[in-house]
């Protein structure tokens, strides 16, 4: 059976179509837009592991580059592993859906999205997040959506539904809104220094939307539905629960009078090992079941006392940021660095300056693009206490980074103000909540501390909710325990007069205008006070690069001479690199940049680039190279590709019988340009250049 339902979103037809692609799956959808196509599956295992307290939840995006007619790229010429975006793409999926699932429901369940049509015009991530909730919309497996999801832009004032690449270049925010009928479940993006308010709107004009993608998939569900499978529901052992909340509720409610994280978990972990000594003899079979049991006991009275006393765990005001240190210059060798300590959460900025060649080549399929800004993020298992494996990036770290990256990349200077290409490292050694907005302060004080002209400093902050019935807290700048027992994570970063960069996930099912607004501008109240902390230890770029940043020079030439400075097969550039001991790039717009360690290489090669785009000037004295001699004269180069004949009857005052008496190959000699016929050919004479030059033949020899 195949199934078709359609709705119309601003410009673009959106269409689901199920019953008839991979039909031994539990759900399988193909979503379309234009020419854009993207496939999701979903299985659920029949199964619960025993002993399994924990739902494994796993969604893998890939984008086939088959769907743009592309080859993939190196020696075997097939998809590999999966790109930095793909996996980016994976979590964004993943965080609107985790939520819905019943909270007993521990059965595994795989979401497979393949991108199979790309036009090139749109990216295709929203698509992939419908595609997903519409799969497991179909499929039976217990899930409280359906999900939709848009992306928003801003063009002129005017919010644009699922704006192409063109138009994100000209939008001020480029977001990712997801939600169900009730409420905004995920927000993911960027904006170019927007205010709050403008923020609000648009998140409000995407949930407008998403009502219309959540209705098309439920009358998908109520005529093709399958039936809601039946499953184990896992939850706690009522007698061992009882046991434990009557001798150990007192014990963690005293928990708060703990600060320190670390001092903390191993109370806690006392408490947890306590209990399981002394019950396991009771209850064999569901002592395992204690930690969990004992979580739940800390996220009740965490949660009361916050609500009721307005008291965090760690004794601070619910608006109060924790106290920061900021150390600057720390690394001699690197071209920036600096330290941001806030609490107990600790990140090491570092910035590398580096030449046009250094920006990273980026294949998607929508084309080939180069990225001369980007940020990466490390969090080894050292910066929370513990011992763990240490290899690939993961999927948590290139989130986070990607996330910092957007907050910073607002603040970056245009190419032709600072054509460098600037990659910050941020090194987590320490981490107890928001490390990836900790992040955002160290990237933009080492940034400063290069002396990379940014356009503003940039900060994050991280806030929290606490929400029970119509009551709730929010809080700034949460800790790692706030947002393990706390049912929001929303990341704002941003400069003094506006946003940056906008994360929110949400544990329940969604909040209201009224919430987001507070929690914008108490975060808004935050980010100025970490700004102000920032100004104090760094209040604007250092004036002078470290000496070991490479030197660098733009300047432009007509884009018609790209060709005479490149030379057939690429000849002269490469000549000109080994020759100026210099790295020449040029765009197609003529725009030349020359770097080099020195600046005397630098002039050297421009001096050389330069002459080779000026027309030929009859009459101009060159310094040229003599090339070849032959019995009626030398062919010398004047500029880099270009040669003219120098006639012997042209050589000198005297006669010259022959021509390796005079010159021989290698040779600098000043020759005048007499003529340049039609074809280009260039007629020298060195006689007359010495005369102009007041200098005898002797004087040369």
């Amino acid at each position: 059976m195949n199934n078709n339902y359609s709705i119309q979103l601003g410009r673009e037809t959106f269409a689901f179509n199920t019953g008839y692609l991979a039909k031994q799956a539990d759900g399988a959808v193909l979503v379309s837009s234009g020419e854009n196509m993207v496939f999701a599956s979903v299985v659920a295992a029949k199964d619960l592991v025993e002993g399994q307290d924990y739902f494994p939840l796993m969604v893998d995006y890939r984008e086939k580059l088959y769907a743009a007619g592309l080859f993939p790229g190196g020696f075997i010429k097939r998809e590999t592993r999966p790109s930095d975006r793909e996996t980016l793409t994976s979590r964004l999926a993943d965080r609107p859906l985790r939520p819905l699932f019943p909270e007993d429901f521990m059965n595994e369940v795989q979401i497979i999205i393949y991108v199979m049509s790309s036009d090139g015009m749109t990216q295709p991530d929203v698509l992939a997040i419908n595609a997903a909730s519409g799969a497991l919309t179909v499929s039976g497996i217990p899930f409280n959506g359906p999900v939709g999801a848009v992306r928003v832009g801003r063009i002129d004032g005017q919010f644009v539904l699922n704006p192409t690449f063109d138009e994100a270049e000209k939008s001020e925010i480029d977001l990712v809104v997801a939600g169900t009928v009730k409420a905004v479940t995920m927000i993911e993006g960027l904006a170019q220094n927007v205010s709050e308010e403008t923020m609000i709107s648009a998140v409000e004009f995407a949930h407008e939307n998403i009502k219309k993608i959540c209705a098309c998939q439920e009358e998908m569900r109520a005529k093709c539905g399958k039936p809601t499978i039946g499953y184990t529901p896992v939850s706690a052992d009522p007698e061992l629960k009882k046991e434990i909340y009557d001798r150990y509720y007192g014990a963690v409610e005293n928990l708060i009078t703990i600060k320190d994280k670390k001092q903390r978990e191993a109370a806690f972990e006392a408490i947890v090992k306590q209990a399981k000594q002394e019950l396991a003899d009771r209850f064999p079979n569901t002592i395992k079941q204690a930690q969990g049991i004992i979580d739940g006991i800390d996220y009740t009275v965490m949660r009361k006392r916050i609500l009721d006393e307005s008291a965090r765990a760690d004794g601070r005001k619910l608006t109060e940021i924790r106290p920061i240190d900021i150390m600057l210059g720390l690394l001699p060798r690197a071209h920036g660095s600096a330290v941001f300590t806030r609490g107990q959460t600790q990140s090491l900025g570092i910035v590398t300056l580096g030449t046009v060649a250094d920006a990273q080549r980026v294949e998607a399929l929508e084309g080939k693009s180069h990225k001369r800004f980007m940020l990466h993020y490390n969090f080894p298992p050292f910066s929370v206490g513990e011992t763990g494996r240490v290899g690939g990036t993961g999927r948590r770290e290139i989130g986070h980074g990607m996330l910092a990256e957007r907050a910073l990349s607002y603040a970056v200077p245009d190419e032709e103000k600072f054509p460098y290409t600037i990659r910050v490292v941020s090194e987590i050694l320490e981490s107890n909540g928001s490390s990836s907005m900790a992040t955002v302060c160290s990237g933009s004080l080492a940034m400063f501390n290069a002396g990379v002209p940014l356009k503003s400093a940039v900060a994050g902050i991280a806030m929290g909710l606490v929400m029970e019935g119509g009551r709730y807290a929010i809080l700034s700048d949460i800790l790692g325990l706030e947002d393990h027992l706390g049912d929001m994570d929303f990341k704002v970063a941003g400069t003094a007069t506006g946003i940056t960069a906008f994360q929110l996930d949400i544990k329940i099912e969604g909040i209201t205008t009224e919430i987001m607004r507070t929690a914008l501008n108490q975060a808004r109240e935050g980010r100025m006070h970490i700004l102000g902390e920032m100004s104090k230890a760094c209040p604007e770029p250092s004036m002078q690069l470290s000496p070991y940043v490479p030197k660098m020079k733009m300047f432009m030439i007509d884009p018609d001479k790209i060709g005479a400075v490149i030379g057939t097969g690429g000849k002269i550039i490469r000549g000109l690199i080994e020759e100026c001991g210099a790295d020449i790039n040029i765009e197609d717009s003529g725009a030349v940049t020359v770097s080099s360690m020195s600046l005397d290489n630098i002039a050297m090669a421009e001096k050389k680039i330069r002459a080779i785009v000026e027309d030929i000037e009859v009459g101009k004295i060159y310094e040229g190279t003599v090339k070849k001699c032959t019995d009626f004269g030398a062919f010398v180069e004047i500029v880099p590709g270009k040669e003219g004949l120098l006639h012997v009857s042209n050589m000198d005052f005297k006669r010259v019988n022959k021509v390796s008496d005079l010159m021989k190959v290698g040779d600098i000699v000043p020759v005048m340009v007499t003529a340049v016929d039609r074809s280009g050919k260039i007629e020298l004479n060195r006689k007359e250049a010495l005369k102009v030059l007041g200098k005898k033949s002797d004087d040369h020899n």
